[in-house]
């Protein structure tokens, strides 16, 4: 399983997208990032745009993002991804109205993974005698057995990661209708305001 690159270990150095584009799919097999799907990002601002006047306009700042997104895309859409960061970052493309840091974020999610991943290994996810008890009841022939306890495996991690996503759109739906609340709080405020 993939760790995370530490944070320090991130390149210093400011990045051509192409160079941005290039260590993302070293570092991640199964995503194919290309330069419009990175654009898309900084147009829908998921995250912030590049460095102006500069033609390596991509940070360390800009990495940590997409290393982030990275972990994320497998699960939640474009937009979701966006109201996860706003809980965070307010204003993507504006620092002062960060809550955190990029980096804090970063270290935090980090060492979250490190500890999600030992946990994770460490339960008893796959509890080898309720699988027996599975297969003797479907009454396979031995050399199916394997393949079986395979599928089983694969079902069992779909069903947490399932349940997991299903969690996650919760939590960020709650916020959501939070900030939907807020601005119509704001506007009936206004709306006094005018009246005095």
């Amino acid at each position: 399983m993939n760790s995370i690159v530490p944070y320090d270990d991130l390149p210093e150095y400011d990045l051509f997208l192409s160079q941005v584009i290039d260590y993302l799919n070293d570092r991640f097999e199964n995503e194919k990032y290309t330069k419009n799907i990175v654009q898309n990002y900084i147009k829908s601002e998921v995250i912030s745009k590049p460095e102006d006047g500069k033609k390596r306009g991509y940070t360390k700042l800009h990495l940590a993002q997409l290393v982030l997104l990275s972990y994320m895309r497998p699960i939640l859409t474009t937009e979701e991804i966006n109201k996860v960061f706003r809980l965070a970052f307010n204003e993507i493309n504006d620092r002062s109205d960060d809550i955190i840091s990029w980096e804090k974020a970063y270290k935090i999610f980090a060492k979250i993974q490190e500890d999600s991943f030992q946990s994770f290994l460490e339960r008893e996810y796959f509890n080898e005698q309720k699988f027996n008890e599975i297969m003797k009841d479907i009454h396979l022939k031995e050399n199916d057995e394997e393949r079986i306890l395979g599928f089983l495996v694969v079902m069992t991690l779909i069903a947490q990661a399932s349940a997991t996503k299903k969690l996650v759109h919760k939590i960020v739906d709650a916020y959501k209708n939070e900030g939907k609340d807020k601005e119509k709080h704001k506007e009936k405020d206004k709306e006094k305001d005018k009246e005095k």
